[in-house]
């Protein structure tokens, strides 16, 4: 009966363990962007270089454009919330989502635009006003997009993910 007990105990702690939310969760913008950002990364490290060219279908972005349209978009979005992009940063082609499509290369840019955001958001005036699509509004509300935005395409690259056979990396314990 005491094997029983503590195998239900141990069971429980190793369940609770692994049941507890980010730190990161209900700690506002960057808590949440930091906790997307880590999950991206941890996709993209975790799918293999060969299926960075798989696409659900014909015409939609392949995994490596859906990357590098996170990547692209927050770099965009930051010049649109008026930041100034960090020195050293990529320079971007019209092509640029078609064009980068090495595994490496994507996720060197992946890291790169999300730390020029988190960088960028920490020191940024977010009651500044900016025109953002025909409308003036807060900055505040452009880094609200970028978030949006890259959960958004974190949810497409999972179910690509699934769909090519690989497990989200927080999902397979």
């Amino acid at each position: 009966m005491k094997r029983i007990l503590l195998a239900l105990l141990f069971s429980a702690i190793g369940y609770l363990a692994y049941s507890q939310p980010s730190q990161d969760f209900g700690q506002g913008w960057a808590g949440e962007f930091n906790h997307s950002t880590r999950q991206l990364v941890a996709l993209a490290e975790a799918t293999p270089a060969d299926k960075f060219s798989w696409r659900p279908g014909p015409g939609v972005r392949s995994t490596s454009e859906v990357y590098m349209h996170i990547s692209v978009g927050n770099y965009w979005l930051l010049g649109q919330a008026g930041a100034k992009l960090p020195a050293g940063a990529p320079k971007m082609a019209q092509d640029t989502e078609t064009t980068v499509t090495a595994k490496a290369e994507v996720i060197k840019w992946l890291k790169s635009s999300t730390a020029a955001v988190s960088a960028a958001y920490a020191k940024a005036d977010r009651q500044n006003q900016v025109k953002f699509f025909g409308h003036d509004g807060p900055a505040g509300n452009v880094y609200l997009r970028i978030l949006v935005h890259n959960h958004e395409h974190m949810g497409q690259l999972i179910g690509y993910a699934r769909m090519s056979g690989v497990v989200p990396p927080w999902s397979a314990k």
